[in-house]
């Protein structure tokens, strides 16, 4: 990918600060609720939810990687970008309760962790990966649409023909990942009782994400030799 040269050689924003801010807020929002143990039987169940609290630290960093490669790329600061930029943050904090609640369930059952309250029903597992779904498509939409926007303000970012290139995969990687959101959502309202395949279908996004980039890679690679 090659980056606009104006957004390499610069200064954190105050957007980007502020954006930082917001996903280390999120992150800290993780373990809020962890009560420091009174006990030896209690912190070997605070020890077993960490687990849960690392899936939902890595899935964050992702998120977080995401949106600093963009802005790193083209340092867009005009007011389409700071509108979907609020959204985005604003549904990461949604985000996180949703997320640390389904790995809190999941791992609970295999490492033994206290689950969340009322977490057994298909119904509430429906409903869970409704909302969990719903968070994630928005996420990556909003991702695409800044990819699509940069694409629109190709001439102020002085994008050559390789950064075009660039920027429309970025466009279509985000809307593959919104594409498996919309699978899972799809599940969870047609077959509720079968709610865990609206999980389950999230193991698709890496095989979906690796084969997209080599047949990307490949071409880019035949692209920039013509």
């Amino acid at each position: 990918m090659r980056l606009n040269p104006a957004a390499t050689d610069r200064e954190v924003t105050r957007l980007e600060g502020f954006s930082d801010a917001v996903f280390g807020f999120a992150l800290a929002l993780l373990v809020v609720s962890v009560e420091v143990p009174g006990t030896y039987a209690e912190l070997i169940d605070t020890m077993r939810g960490f687990g849960a609290f690392a899936c939902c630290f890595a899935i964050i960093s992702w998120i977080w990687y995401e949106h600093n490669l963009f802005f790193r790329r083209y340092g867009l600061q005009d007011g389409l970008t700071t509108f979907l930029n609020i959204i985005l943050l604003f549904v990461v904090l949604f985000y996180v309760y949703p997320l640390k609640f389904i790995f809190t369930m999941l791992l609970g059952d295999i490492f033994g962790a206290t689950r969340p309250a009322g977490a057994a029903t298909f119904v509430n597992g429906a409903t869970l990966m409704l909302i969990y779904s719903a968070a994630v498509l928005v996420l990556f939409l909003i991702f695409a649409l800044l990819y699509w926007h940069a694409l629109r303000r190709k001439e102020s970012l002085q994008l050559d023909a390789l950064g075009l290139y660039d920027a429309r995969t970025g466009v279509w990687r985000h809307l593959l990942t919104a594409g498996v959101a919309v699978a899972s959502i799809t599940i969870a309202l047609v077959v509720p009782r079968h709610s865990q395949w609206a999980g389950i279908i999230y193991s698709l996004l890496g095989p979906l994400h690796a084969g997209f980039g080599f047949a990307r890679d490949k071409h880019r690679q035949r692209f920039a030799k013509s």
